[in-house]
This record gives structure tokens, sequence and C-alpha cells, in this order.
């Protein structure tokens, strides 16, 4: 058993030397962290609960999450944000509160932004104050504001502005062209700032479920 525990550990050692990217590539992360994997920007912040992200190849990229989860957004992207179209596949199993999302913040002014193209059993607009709507990628999504006071931030700590976009016809896989939204938005006086990162992202509210998504 300890030769063959001993060769299988030099295994390990000698696959992770020549592939060590295939290896970080596919580590599992716990706490929050943001990085570059397979050609595209990740981030992943969790409140400290029960998930576990993963980097795939490419845009490739999985999540678990538990009851246990507290709040969590974590997904692939784009270290700066702008009007491009996203496409995006997925296996999305979420289990409560969850919503499969293009995702980013601006600054000056500080605005946390999501369209969303599926959730869980909570309609994400329903806290917020619909101010129309828009047709794009073959449906409709309504549109919301909402204001976060004292809530986590890319600026730490801060009261700040939500735009929403939230899909009426659910779906987990197909294109998301930003300019028709940041367009739609602006039409309604909802103005965005210097762009941030932009991620296609899930995320999870006390909840449970599993998701594995490819960007592109």
């Amino acid at each position: 058993m300890r030769l063959l525990t001993t060769l299988a550990a030099a295994g390990l050692i000698s696959t992770a030397l020549a592939y060590p990217n295939a290896m970080s590539k596919r580590q599992a992360l716990t706490s929050s962290k943001t990085g570059t994997s397979g050609g595209f920007y990740y981030s992943f912040w969790t409140d400290g609960g029960d998930v576990t992200y993963t980097n795939g190849d490419a845009g490739e990229y999985s999540v678990t999450w538990s009851a246990g989860s507290g709040n969590f957004v974590a997904g692939k992207g784009w270290q700066t944000g702008s009007a491009r179209a996203i496409t995006y596949s997925s296996d999305y199993k979420p289990d409560g509160n969850s919503y499969l999302t293009a995702y980013g913040w601006t600054k000056s002014p500080l605005i946390e932004y999501y369209v969303v193209e599926s959730y869980g059993t909570y309609n994400p607009g329903s806290g917020g104050t619909k101010v129309g709507s828009v047709d794009s990628d073959d449906g409709t999504y309504d549109i919301f504001t909402a204001t976060r006071e004292n809530a986590p931030s890319i600026d730490g700590t801060q009261t700040f502005t939500q735009f929403w976009s939230v899909r009426t016809s659910k779906r987990t896989s197909g294109t998301v062209t930003m300019a028709n939204h940041f367009d739609a938005w602006a039409g309604l006086g909802m103005e965005l700032g210097t762009h941030d990162y932009q991620i296609f992202a899930v995320e999870g509210y006390h909840s449970s479920g599993s998701a594995k998504v490819t960007v592109s």
C-alpha cells in the first residue's frame, strides 16, 4: 500500500509539473477570488456559505451550492464590460432563490446590473420598481430599478442602484445582446457609468443547486 501510495503521489506531482495550467484551472474555490482562466476573466464572490466554484476550459465553469450557501455570485466573462453580445449555454438546476444572468458593475455612478435569463423560485424583479420593458433576442424583458443600502459592492459597503432586465420566458441557453438593454435603460433615464467587470453568472441566495455554464 505504501509503495502504491508513493507511486500515485509521484504521478500526481509529475502531472502537476507537466500540466500546471490544467491543474490550477480546475481548482475548486470556496472563498472569494477573481482572476483569469482559459482566456476569460472570472469573479467568484461569496459571503462565506457552502458554495464551490470551479473553472473549466475556456469559458466553462461550474458551481454547486447547498442550503447553507448564503449569498454568492460566480461566473466568467470580461474584466471590462461593454455592449457586447454574450452567448451562453448551461445546465442550470436551482432549488430556491437563484438567478442565471448577465451581470456587471459600473462606477461613477456605482451601478450593479443584471440581465436575467432564468431564475429559481423568486422573480428578482419583485423587489424593485418596474419602469418599462424591452424586446430582445426573441423575448421580452421587464425592466426594474432598485436601491441597495449599505450593501457589498466593488467599492466596499455602499448604497447604490441596481438595474434589472428580467426575461419573461425563462431560458438556459442563447445570446444576450447587451446593447439592446443598455439602450433601453438609457431611454428610461437609467444611465450607466464607467464599466468595470462583466460576467455571465449564477447567483444564489440561501438556496441550493448546481450549474455548469459555458460563456463565449
